[in-house]
């Protein structure tokens, strides 16, 4: 039962190998409105690596800010008692020009 959700991203690169950047879920009205919360798994070098919310309305939006490329992980919990896991790797993109490639958070 994952409802078609999906987790997107957007990137800001804000110079000196810093990003910031936000993820979110992505699906139908009636499958977000079934959603009780999300909580996003961090790389564990994160402060808070662990970070849930309850924001219908933004899309359960988590942002942030880092300068590493690492796999999240997600858990959506549904209010009917549901739990489906997803994951999304982040990627971190440098501009056009000077582009150098992004570093990766340890494993």
């Amino acid at each position: 039962m994952n409802e078609d959700l999906k987790v997107a991203q957007s990137e800001r690169y804000e110079g000196h190998d810093w990003w910031s950047w936000a993820v979110w879920i992505e699906g139908s009205d009636q499958a977000l409105d079934r959603i009780e919360w999300v909580e996003w798994i961090l790389h564990p070098s994160f402060p808070t690596p662990v970070r849930r919310t309850t924001d219908r309305a933004g899309k359960f939006k988590l942002e942030t800010g880092g300068w590493g490329t690492f796999r999240i992980g997600v858990r959506v919990q549904f209010k009917g008692g549901s739990l489906i896991k997803l994951s999304h790797p982040l990627s971190l993109d440098y501009p056009q020009e000077g582009s150098a490639p992004p570093r990766s958070a340890p494993a």
